[in-house]
């Protein structure tokens, strides 16, 4: 056989996900640069080359409950990508994140004789433990990218890899403060809110209502700018009716000028937290889902904390208001207490600055996975 393989399947089945596994596709390309990658692709594993079986944005979609109505759709593209493995018969699959699609897709593809690499760990040290059996049974190797997840991998005898996280080092601010105010006419003298709702249009609007009152709260005490930089999934556009006669301004992008300037952020649970942490920014974190999403998850989640930075830091770092916690006069009075506490919000900065030195590691995490990818095709291979 090749030194080359023909052929990878790759597959993302949301946004993080895609981005990821984009730029480990550019790294496996230059010592494969024959091989042809096809799989689930979102727009940036197109723009690199891979060839989209079917879309990552079929895909997404958030809740228990929520995914059932999706259900039909997501089996049939499930179906196109099983048949598309089983027609070029690839020499290696990657998949990342999304387990419960991607958990029955490496299922097929071990029947298939093809080696599966899985890219992020699920959460399965959360909620749903009992599939670490499947994932022994399925996964010859999981690469994760938070700290605590090798000791729990290694323990259920899961091959396991941290590799670091893939945005430490690479979350940087591109403009200067004073650029980025002059750009977005924001007075330097106000206090600067970072509005985070969430990068899907669905979880967004959920949360809106109770950001948007925390800001007419906020703002009956002093002067300050509220800004939300929107996800390409959203747009600017899609918050112009939503925000409508609100203190808070939406504008196309800039994330992280928009965390790295604020004072305080308010930051939809998940992979933003992390990025905010990277950047040092003070945050208040929340979520919602739907009442029965909740109810359910209450009693399968088993986890010391909701929010990725506590989880990180083993400790509780930064405040959490999920479901009938976040509400506007919550948000406002943990902003608040952030605002007028100097000593507190620098208490958290070193809080945030040791969460981001637990996920940096020297060289290049997708270099690491790369590395990786390679080394279980050529033990699979003798």
């Amino acid at each position: 056989m090749a030194n080359h393989p023909e052929s990878v399947l790759i597959s993302a089945g949301e946004a993080s996900g895609d981005h990821y596994a984009a730029e480990l596709v550019g790294h496996l390309r230059a010592r494969w640069p024959d091989c042809h990658f096809f799989g689930c692709a979102g727009p940036k594993m197109r723009a690199a080359g891979v060839e989209a079986v079917i879309r990552t944005e079929d895909l997404a979609v958030v809740g228990l409950i929520e995914v059932v109505e999706h259900l039909p759709r997501i089996w049939r593209r499930f179906q196109e990508l099983v048949a598309a493995a089983q027609a070029r018969k690839p020499a290696l699959a990657i998949l990342t994140d999304s387990p419960d699609f991607h958990f029955r897709v490496a299922a097929r593809l071990k029947k298939q004789g093809v080696p599966v690499v899985y890219l992020v760990a699920p959460q399965v040290w959360a909620w749903r433990q009992g599939r670490v059996k499947t994932m022994r049974r399925i996964i010859d190797q999981l690469l994760c990218i938070f700290p605590f997840e090798e000791a729990f991998f290694r323990k259920h005898q899961v091959p396991v890899r941290y590799i670091g996280h893939p945005l430490a080092g690479k979350v940087r601010a591109r403009l200067t403060r004073d650029e980025f105010f002059r750009k977005h006419n924001i007075p330097p003298d106000r206090p600067l809110i970072a509005v985070l709702p969430g990068s899907r249009r669905s979880e967004a609007l959920r949360h809106l209502p109770e950001l948007k009152r925390a800001a007419a709260i906020l703002s009956r005490s002093r002067p300050l700018s509220f800004l939300l930089p929107a996800s390409a999934t959203c747009g600017e556009q899609f918050f112009t009716g939503p925000l409508e006669g609100s203190e808070i301004r939406a504008i196309d992008g800039e994330a992280w000028e928009t965390m790295a300037f604020c004072d305080v952020a308010l930051a939809a649970s998940g992979t933003v937290t992390v990025e905010a942490a990277l950047l040092g920014a003070p945050m208040v974190t929340f979520y919602r889902v739907t009442g029965l999403s909740w109810n359910i998850g209450k009693v399968l989640v088993k986890v010391p904390f909701y929010s990725m930075v506590n989880l990180i830091a083993e400790r509780k770092v930064v405040p959490e208001l999920m479901q009938s916690e976040m509400t506007g006069e919550r948000l406002a009075a943990e902003t608040t207490r952030l605002l007028d506490n100097a000593e507190e919000r620098g208490k958290m900065k070193v809080e945030l600055a040791r969460v981001a030195g637990r996920l940096a590691m020297d060289g290049d995490v997708m270099q690491r996975a790369a590395e990786e990818s390679v080394r279980v095709l050529e033990a699979f291979r003798q």
